[in-house]
């Protein structure tokens, strides 16, 4: 029976599969994105330069407080993932309650120290305005309270997650996102408190946190009747998630910690003009995200199985990331100027074109990495990362500090881009190493990655719409070249072909 299971749940890690639930992903990720293109300069048109740099670190906060869980919910993810790869769904639902019961008190405490943390932060590090202060104060102590909410909320998706019912997860995800923008524009013709923009903001956050446990209650209906904490798979949640509490918390702080410094060593209307191209090309990792929240269960199920089932899956994860990434970015570098004048007038582009371009670069840099980040996680490694992740931290810290303080937001945007740069490099040697395929990727990878670097270099040389299409219109066709006769497998090009036919 066990076997029957196993070889049932392992079809979760099937092509076919992994590539529906992307698209799903890529779907849920994406349309929020649409949302805010038009919300953004609306808000800043409504709320002021100043009020809007706020609501940029009022959006990151609760992005990144929900990740105070003490990696129990990625941890979680990757224990349903095996019990489900080795066919043990009766150890699940014991599994699920203690994990939750871990992490809702976790998320108490959480939201005590971010509530004592909290005017030290606003008053002090974060430079607010003195008329924003007891504003600004409020709504980060509204965040605090909803703390267990939203470490509850990001565990329930990882259950879903875990089971590939990424369906479900975008019924929740696609509202969510399009309401975390939208929320603060319906506020606005009533009033422009960032407190009552945020409560708005965390009312979605509630329902969608309701409606996650019952979908989970759905598909894996013995939650309702075996209602269990077990010790055994707390010390296995705690233990995996130990080191993933490190990552977990460094590794956004890595990511969006340039903001914090732009606001205390500038001002936070200088967050404004480099958080908002940020906010833009960040969104392309969305696209990764996407493909690694379905491939992290994935390398969890198949790394302990089969390491070169695994390692196909690294290369196909590496691939299909590179392929949509790149374009994507080298266009928004050649047209950073031109983009930023059309949609926030040229003030905005004057000062944020270079800022947009460089971290385009370390934005692809980024995408790449969270595979190798990914595959290293799901084989049981969190160690690996966490400790890559204490020896970086120090020294971009170091080094955001004196481009910041020495050529302002191009010396913050330069500081993130080469952070990512190294440790995408450290994480693809080490990926490598784990599949005992070093000298496969020990050559090729640093080449593809230089060359590709080259063009980035390029582009921004252009200047003037005649130089920049020309520049597009032969970029594609070898482009496309490239993919079809270097990137692409024989496989892949047959079904391509065959999906050409049919049409």
């Amino acid at each position: 029976m066990a076997d029957e299971k196993s070889k049932k749940n392992n079809n979760l890690i099937q092509g076919r599969i992994l590539a529906r639930n992307t698209i799903l992903n890529l779907i849920g990720y994406g349309t929020p994105l649409l949302v805010a293109l038009i919300a953004i300069p609306i808000l800043v048109k409504g709320l002021g330069t100043e009020r809007f740099g706020v609501l940029t670190l009022v959006w990151i906060l609760i992005s990144y407080i929900g990740l105070f869980d003490l990696g129990l919910s990625r941890a979680l993810i990757k224990l349903v993932a095996e019990k489900l790869g080795a066919g043990l769904d009766n150890e699940i639902p014991p599994l699920i309650w203690t994990g939750l019961s871990i992490m809702f008190f976790v998320g108490i405490a959480v939201g005590g120290f971010v509530i004592v943390l909290m005017p030290w932060l606003v008053k002090g590090l974060l430079n607010i305005p003195l008329t924003l202060q007891k504003e600004t104060l409020n709504a980060f102590y509204l965040i605090a309270v909803f703390v267990p909410i939203i470490v509850l909320s990001i565990s329930l998706r990882g259950i879903l997650d875990a089971h590939q019912r990424f369906d479900l997860t975008n019924i929740v995800r696609i509202p969510l996102g399009i309401f975390t923008f939208l929320a603060p524009v319906l506020v606005l013709p009533f009033t422009n408190s960032l407190f009552y923009i945020v409560a708005v903001i965390l009312f979605g956050r509630m329902l969608a946190c309701i409606s996650q446990a019952v979908f989970c209650f759905h598909i894996v209906p013995a939650l309702c009747k075996r209602i269990v904490f077990n010790s055994k798979m707390a010390v296995a949640l705690v233990k995996f998630g130990g080191w993933m509490t490190i990552t977990n918390i460094i590794s956004p702080i890595m990511i969006y910690i340039d903001r914090f410094f732009i606001s205390g060593i500038i001002s936070v209307t200088a967050v404004a003009y480099y958080a908002t191209p940020s906010e833009v090309v960040t969104k392309l990792t969305l696209v990764s995200s996407a493909m690694m929240a379905v491939f992290f269960p994935a390398f969890s199920s198949a790394y302990m199985q089969d390491k070169n089932n695994a390692a196909g899956l690294f290369a196909s994860g590496v691939k299909y990331v590179f392929i949509i990434i790149f374009p994507i970015s080298l266009f928004i570098i050649i047209f950073s100027y031109e983009g930023l004048n059309l949609w926030l007038g040229p003030e905005f582009a004057q000062k944020s074109a270079v800022v947009m371009q460089i971290l385009s670069l370390g934005v692809f840099f980024l995408c790449l990495g969270q595979v190798p980040y990914a595959l290293i996680q799901g084989a049981g490694r969190p160690d690996i990362t966490a400790k890559i992740h204490l020896i970086e931290m120090p020294v971009y810290l170091i080094a955001l500090f004196l481009t910041t303080n020495e050529y302002g937001i191009k010396g913050a945007s330069i500081a993130w881009t080469a952070r990512l740069a190294v440790d995408s490099a450290i994480l693809f040697y080490t990926a490598a190493k784990m599949l005992g395929r070093k000298k496969r990727y020990g050559i090729r990878l640093p080449v593809d990655i230089m060359l590709t670097t080259a063009l980035f270099i390029l582009a921004p040389l252009t200047s003037g719409w005649f130089q920049k299409s020309l520049f597009i219109c032969l970029f594609l066709p070898l482009y496309l070249s490239f993919v079809w006769f270097y990137i692409m497998s024989s496989k892949e090009k047959k079904v391509i072909k065959e999906k050409l036919l049919k049409t």
